[in-house]
């Protein structure tokens, strides 16, 4: 297992080249989601960070083993892994690692839960040539610690400007969008791994959001404080379908002056949020935004004006992603 997982940092981080240089079954359809309670696991770590400050890379992979099993309710954590693969079609299938690095170095998806998820998907039968991590551009999968590879022999890691996207435009409510060649065409699945933020206009920035960096334009996504513009997006049958897990990174947040890098307002969760109730996972992440405002002397982000109103309008009968109702939600605190 050492030896596996240093052979993806290897992959990951660039310090091995080859080529250039030489639906989970849990909660399957829309109504069933809405009928039933959403399940969202909250895993967390008091001793999750090392002695300089960033995630130790053991815990991480146990904590992520802790929240997968509590999910699935599986005693192994290779079987749940494997039961998620098939959901997305097997393990010969292209499984997507969708990122976040737009905040940059310190507020960018972390590298360790990167590599733990990735080692996961491998124990499961996936061929490492067959996980695919990508973001928006190079710039943001830099930030988390990664280095581009193309090469189908290793774990290949590029972003939309590296393939494009779809000419067509397609619309969705008031929503128009082309979608990256990365979603359309290589993925069979994508595992979400936002990173928690506050957000200036949207308030919360999670795993809905995170959606903004697989579209050419997310720009005409913001008016109205993102709403309905993140439900819109969310809807749309490609991001529906293919968005089958969120493993949020809540090991590092930033509470307020998101999404960008703010370490006057850097704080350690020490957690990780996970679900595929996309609505339940971004309501449960606002109340942990809220609680710690108020800890620290901030009003809460309605308060403050920006509530993050497409929680809501995701939950709607037009949308049905999901269910922000919190007697509807069942949080697994482990």
């Amino acid at each position: 297992m050492n030896s596996r997982r240093e052979f993806l940092k290897q992959a990951a981080t660039g310090a091995v080249l080859l080529g250039a240089q030489g639906k989970l079954g849990i909660a399957a359809m829309a109504d069933q989601q809405q009928a039933a309670k959403a399940r969202v696991v909250i895993a967390k770590d008091p001793a999750l960070m090392g002695s300089d400050g960033k995630p130790d890379e053991k815990r991480v992979i146990a904590l992520l083993d802790r929240a997968i099993t509590s999910y699935t309710g599986h005693d192994k954590p290779v079987d749940a892994w494997r039961m998620i693969v098939q959901q997305g079609g097997g393990k010969d299938k292209v499984i997507g690692i969708k990122v976040n690095g737009l905040g940059g170095r310190g507020i960018s998806t972390h590298l360790a839960l990167v590599l733990a998820v990735a080692e996961k998907l491998q124990q499961a039968g996936v061929e490492l040539g067959n996980i695919l991590v990508w973001d928006r551009n190079a710039r943001d999968l830099q930030a988390c610690g990664l280095t581009i590879n193309t090469d189908r022999t290793w774990m290949r890691c590029y972003g939309s400007d590296v393939t494009g996207f779809e000419d067509q435009v397609e619309t969705w409510g008031t929503s128009r969008a082309r979608f990256s060649k990365i979603l359309t065409r290589e993925c069979a699945m994508v595992i979400n791994l936002p990173i928690l933020k506050d957000h200036s206009m949207a308030g919360v920035t999670f795993a809905m959001k995170n959606m903004y960096g697989v579209v050419e334009r997310p720009q005409d996504l913001h008016a109205g404080g993102c709403n309905p513009g993140v439900a819109d997006l969310n809807a749309f049958p490609v991001i529906r379908e293919k968005i089958k897990l969120t493993i949020g990174d809540a090991m590092t947040s930033v509470y307020e002056g998101g999404p960008g890098f703010h370490p006057e307002h850097l704080w350690q969760p020490k957690a990780l949020i996970v679900g595929e109730d996309r609505v339940a996972i971004d309501q449960t992440a606002w109340d942990i935004l809220d609680r710690k405002r108020v800890e620290v002397g901030l009003p809460t982000l309605a308060a403050a004006g920006r509530p993050p109103r497409y929680i809501a309008t995701a939950a709607d009968a037009a949308h049905r992603l999901g269910t922000n109702d919190p007697k509807r939600i069942h949080l697994i605190e482990v």
